[in-house]
C-alpha cells in the first residue's frame, strides 16, 4: 500500500540523485529510489504535453496507422492511480533497482522512437511502466520475479502481460541492449532534469494528482477491513 507523503515538496539534487543511482544500498526497509520519483515526474509532464497536443491537432494522433500496433496497450478502463503511486508500488513489491528504472526509461524512450504515432496518456501508461520495468529487470538484474508476480503487481493477469511483453519486444525489435555510454546519457539526461533551478521539486509537478491519491489511500484502507469481513 502507498502511504501518504509527510512532507509537502521533494526537493532532488543532481548530486543526490548520481549518489542514489551508483550507490543504493539494498535493503529490506529501503525507502524508494530517487529515480522513481524523477520518471514519475517526467511521464506525468509528458503526458499532460501529449493531451495538450491531442486537443490542438484536428486529427486525433490516436487514430494513426500505429496506434493499431500498439492498442493492445490501451486499458478498456482507465486505472485510477497516479504514476508516482504505480511506480512505488512496483518498487515496494519487486524491490527493483535504481538501475532497472533507468533502462526502463531508455526503453520507453526507444518505443516511442519506433513507433512515432504512440503517445503516452491515462490509459496506456501504467501497462507501458509495468512492461518496460519487468523487461529491464530481466536484462540488469540477475534474480527476478516470474511474469505472473509482476501481473499482480502491476494489476493484469499473467496471460494479458505475457502478451504485452510479446509485443513489445516485437514492437522494439528486440533491441534491448542498452551499453554503458547510453545508460550514462541517460542518467545525465536525468540529472539535467533535476537541475533545474538548483533542485527539483518534485511534489509540484504532481499536485493536480494529491487528491487523487488521498482518495486512493482511503479506498485502499476501506478494502482492506471490507476484506477481513469477508
Amino acid at each position: 500500500m502507498v502511504s501518504s507523503s509527510t512532507s509537502t515538496s521533494l526537493i532532488i539534487s543532481p548530486r543526490k540523485l548520481r549518489s542514489d543511482l551508483y550507490s543504493y544500498s539494498y535493503q529490506e526497509d529501503s525507502t524508494t529510489p530517487l529515480v522513481v520519483n524523477v520518471l514519475a515526474s517526467l511521464i506525468e509532464r509528458s503526458m499532460a504535453r501529449n493531451h495538450r497536443i491531442a486537443k490542438s491537432c484536428s486529427s486525433p494522433w490516436y487514430m494513426s496507422k500505429d496506434m493499431k500496433k500498439t492498442r493492445i496497450f490501451e486499458c478498456h478502463e482507465t486505472p485510477d492511480m497516479t504514476i508516482q503511486s504505480y511506480l512505488e508500488r512496483i518498487f515496494r513489491y519487486t524491490r527493483a533497482g535504481p538501475s532497472v528504472y533507468v533502462v526502463a526509461y531508455v526503453y520507453i524512450d526507444r518505443f516511442c522512437q519506433n513507433n512515432p504515432g504512440f503517445k503516452i496518456n491515462v490509459t496506456n501508461v501504467h501497462r507501458l511502466l509495468i512492461t518496460t520495468i519487468m523487461v529491464a529487470s530481466k536484462y540488469v538484474e540477475d534474480m527476478n520475479y516470474r511474469n505472473s508476480y509482476f501481473a499482480r503487481v502491476g494489476g493484469l493477469t499473467t496471460n494479458e502481460l505475457n502478451k504485452l511483453e510479446l509485443e513489445f519486444l516485437f514492437l522494439m525489435g528486440f533491441k534491448l541492449h542498452v551499453n554503458v555510454s547510453v545508460f550514462e546519457s541517460y542518467c545525465c539526461h536525468l540529472e539535467r532534469e533535476v537541475s533545474i533551478g538548483g533542485g527539483y521539486h518534485i511534489e509540484s509537478t504532481l499536485r493536480c494528482a494529491e487528491e487523487i491519491k488521498t482518495r486512493q489511500n482511503e479506498e485502499r484502507r476501506y478494502n482492506q477491513f471490507a476484506g477481513l469481513l469477508l
